[in-house]
């Protein structure tokens, strides 16, 4: 009876739960509803504030991982509302995590700065330089060349500095700074000289290492025999030149004009005009472009006279020049000035020429118009001023002895042409002897041995002309008779024949 109790008892409780449990299984659960925000981010640089690209983005809680663009950029959408903590990564640089509060339909702005590590490994030095270290190059101009190492050399994060060092110099030329380029061109260069040159390589964590110090020598100075003026994009500067015009330097590079080059007698400085100073005064340099130095104080100037109105004495010791109505020589250091004479009345010294055979001086003299010139013979104290040719129609110019000093060359335009302007329309090339006899029209082709098919072209003009060293040609410029046409350096025969171009845009020429 006590049995059957206990297991009525049991069974109803059993009953009594099963029932609770089906009505609660039936009761509604309240869901909480989850609202979203965007999330919008820029990384940068600490030390640069330059964009990084490239960075690898996590957040806690987890949503998406992205990386930044080009512009250093990313955006996160659909992130649900609540605090977030954002985790920036990029090799080389420190992690950053910020947190920011994530708001319902609203794009939160981030910006997070990246410090680089300071435990970045340096990269190798670079290797196999070209030139090869202490290797003899030509010069002036050298490609200088190295190569990163592994693992550097698959970094494109990596830069490069370049430092060139001239020997028994204190001075240093940066040739490249914080580039990607493996190469480097050092122009300019000293000729018979040794440079050294150091590459530093920089990775994307700003470690640095430099390479050893390498060196090359430049060969020595090739014996360029002609000098002449070129303007190049306005500007106009002295260049030697060998016959073929392979070997090209170009010795001066300022912004103001240098003009009219003469080698001394004995090849050993050249001279030159420059407006450096506002007028144009004399300077000498080494035939390398080097230690240009100012010669005069008072300008090579006058009537038509920019510079022009210069030579060098015999010896190569001193120099005479014009200055306005005066006619000077001074030493080649710039010591010594001494005048030598005074021109007439109303006339200014313009082009001249000296020679050692019988010691005489001829100088160009001109009025207030261009036309307006004459030509004389004087001796190197001033004295003994004679009239060698008096003013004709058009222009006379370019005064110059023969080697042996018994000639005097000129040129005159012949078709007389007078305009006020200077312009000339036929300027030919005169030889004669200094009584003035034995005339021989150059540019003509009328010496003895040429034909009228050797002469000068129409519409040109043959002008600046000097006799070769050895004195068997003339070196001349021939030009268009249209102003501001480009002049040309040609040579010729003493009696016109076998004209024959050396450079195109020059002017001013010089052979020695």
């Amino acid at each position: 009876m006590m049995l059957h109790y206990v297991r009525a008892t049991w069974y109803h409780w059993l009953f009594c739960c099963f029932c609770w449990l089906t009505l609660s299984a039936c009761e509604d659960t309240p869901v909480e509803p989850v609202y979203y925000g965007n999330v919008s981010g820029v990384l940068r640089d600490a030390r640069t504030n330059q964009p990084l690209a490239n960075v690898a983005i996590s957040t806690t809680p987890a949503t998406s991982a992205v990386v930044t663009d080009a512009q250093g950029s990313f955006l996160l959408e659909r992130v649900p509302t609540g605090r977030l903590a954002i985790t920036a990564s990029k090799t080389e640089y420190q992690p950053a995590t910020t947190t920011i509060t994530v708001e319902e339909n609203q794009t939160a702005q981030v910006a997070i700065i990246l410090t680089k590590s300071q435990t970045a490994t340096a990269p190798a030095a670079p290797t196999r330089p070209a030139p090869a270290d202490q290797a003899n190059v030509p010069g002036p101009d050298v490609t200088l060349e190295w190569h990163p190492v592994r693992p550097a050399l698959l970094s494109d994060s990596l830069r490069y500095d370049v430092l060139l060092y001239e020997s028994n110099s204190t001075v240093r030329r940066q040739l490249l700074t914080n580039s990607r380029d493996t190469t480097v061109r050092a122009t300019g260069l000293q000729y018979n000289t040794t440079y050294f040159w150091q590459v530093t390589i920089r990775n994307g964590s700003g470690a640095a290492t430099r390479s050893n110090l390498w060196s090359f020598t430049t060969g020595a100075l090739p014996d360029n025999r002609y000098l002449f003026a070129r303007e190049v994009n306005g500007n106009t500067d002295i260049y030697s030149s060998n016959t073929t015009g392979s070997m090209l330097l170009r010795l001066t590079t300022s912004a103001s004009v240098e003009t009219a080059p003469r080698l001394s007698p004995n090849r050993d400085r050249i001279a030159y005009a420059s407006n450096a100073t506002g007028q144009y005064q004399l300077y000498t340099m080494n035939r390398d472009g080097s230690d240009q130095r100012q010669i005069t104080q008072l300008p090579v100037e006058g009537y038509f006279n920019f510079g022009t109105g210069y030579c060098w004495s015999p010896d190569g010791s001193q120099l005479l020049y014009s200055s306005y109505n005066k006619l000077y020589r001074i030493n080649r250091d710039g010591t010594g000035l001494t005048l030598i004479a005074t021109a007439p009345a109303e006339r200014h010294f313009r082009e001249c020429d000296w020679t050692s055979q019988g010691n005489r001086i001829v100088v160009q003299t001109v009025g207030v118009s261009v036309y307006d010139s004459e030509l004389y013979y004087l001796k190197p104290d001033g004295t003994g001023l004679t009239l060698a040719i008096g003013n004709l129609p058009g222009r006379l110019d370019s005064p110059s002895f023969s080697v042996d000093g018994r000639r005097l060359l000129y040129t005159r335009d012949v078709d007389g042409y007078d305009d006020g302007t200077g312009r000339q329309l036929n300027a030919h090339i005169f030889s004669q002897l200094l009584d003035g006899s034995n005339l021989v029209d150059i540019s003509a082709g009328t010496g003895s041995g040429a034909s009228a098919a050797n002469s000068k072209p129409l519409g040109f003009n043959d002008v600046l002309p000097h006799y070769a060293p050895d004195g068997s040609k003339v070196i001349f410029v021939q030009v268009n008779n249209v102003a501001r046409s480009v002049p040309e350096v040609w040579i010729v025969d003493l009696n016109g024949a076998n004209r024959m171009r050396l450079f195109e845009n020059a002017t001013y020429p010089d052979w020695k």
